[in-house]
């Protein structure tokens, strides 16, 4: 059962979160669930989009491409085209790289919408624990 306290704050979904609610995870259907029932919202970017459209595209997933458009009548998609965006990822980025540490641009780039938004991040990867300051949660695992 989820905390009260954190039910009403605000998520940004992950690749892997999105596909595990499109395979029907009940644990993470339940927390979206337990979220809005407590007045948290739910968002993901558009680099998360893209990834969960293209694989359902290339893999002719039509019930799953279906389930995704029903899905996002529920999420609301945040960008990366905003100087804020750009300039936290470039600061992770400038974090990461003397230590050897570097994602791949685009979970830069997610973690960085995070981060502005003032969102917690719910993956199923722990590299995103590099990055300082960031908040994280793992819906899968718990």
């Amino acid at each position: 059962m989820l905390d009260e306290t954190l039910i009403a704050m605000d998520y940004l979904l992950d690749t892997n979160i999105i596909s595990a609610t499109l395979k029907q995870n009940q644990t993470v259907l339940e927390k979206t669930r337990m979220i809005r029932r407590f007045g948290g919202k739910t968002y993901i970017s558009t680099i998360n989009y893209y990834e969960v459209k293209r694989g359902l595209l290339a893999s002719q997933a039509s019930h799953q491409l279906r389930l995704f458009h029903q899905l996002l009548q529920d999420y609301e998609v945040l960008g990366i085209d905003k100087v804020p965006v750009l300039e936290k990822a470039a600061a992770i980025y400038v974090e990461l790289k003397p230590r050897g540490e570097l994602l791949p641009d685009a979970d830069i780039l997610i973690a960085a919408v995070a981060q502005v938004h003032d969102l917690v991040l719910v993956t199923n990867d722990n590299h995103f624990n590099r990055i300082s300051g960031l908040r994280l949660e793992n819906w899968v695992r718990d």
